[in-house]
């Protein structure tokens, strides 16, 4: 008896908690605001199949391909086109664990070189690339003709949105920014789409 009387209490809460009146009302407007701002701006990690093995070249991966596929498929696309980096982190060999191992960049280094550039943004357009709306993006990222046509071809082939087009654009302009590159090139470009690898797979899958 107790127990239900707490789970009718908790549900109770919860629905005050979930209430459309509550989730409306300008009390609450600054919470859902930074929700929004979570989901658009925020990382999300997972593995690439049920047993996290998918893609290792131990080969110990034993799902079946519509296995991995509902797996999958599990993140939506209106989701995934809000994630502006889709990277595959691969496992690491065990030589590269070593102590004595070489060292990769710095954190010293990469941060001044990211310092750099989100001065070069602000002075440009007084806000950092992510925040550009669909105007500034389009004065702020302009291409050359044949670059323009490669999102455009990548665009129509990977069956991306209009706002997938707009967040390549502002992820080149980044690249470029990085770069040291006052102009957006092609290679640039080429890695923004490169990053949609996500958005990949789910037109793969749609067609």
């Amino acid at each position: 008896m107790l127990r239900r009387t707490i789970m009718m209490a908790s549900m109770s809460r919860r629905r005050r908690m979930c209430s459309p009146k509550d989730c409306s009302s300008k009390s609450h407007a600054p919470w859902i605001s930074d929700l929004r701002r979570i989901c658009t701006h925020g990382k999300k990690a997972t593995p690439r199949c049920p047993c996290g093995w998918a893609g290792d070249p131990s080969g110990r991966c034993r799902c079946h391909p519509d296995a991995i596929q509902r797996y999958r498929a599990k993140i939506s696309g209106p989701l995934l086109e809000r994630i502006d980096l889709h990277l595959e982190v691969p496992r690491l060999p065990p030589a590269e664990l070593r102590p004595d191992a070489p060292p990769g960049e710095s954190s010293d280094v990469v941060r001044e070189r990211v310092v750099r550039a989100r001065e070069v943004q602000r002075q440009r357009a007084g806000r950092c690339n992510a925040h550009l709306d669909q105007s500034e993006t389009n004065a702020v990222c302009r291409l050359s003709p044949d670059d323009q046509a490669m999102l455009e071809n990548a665009i129509d082939l990977l069956q991306l949105s209009a706002r997938s087009m707009h967040r390549i654009l502002r992820v080149a302009r980044t690249i470029a920014d990085l770069a040291g590159s006052a102009d957006i090139l092609g290679p640039h470009v080429a890695e923004a789409i490169g990053y949609r690898r996500g958005e990949r797979a789910v037109a793969s899958r749609a067609t």
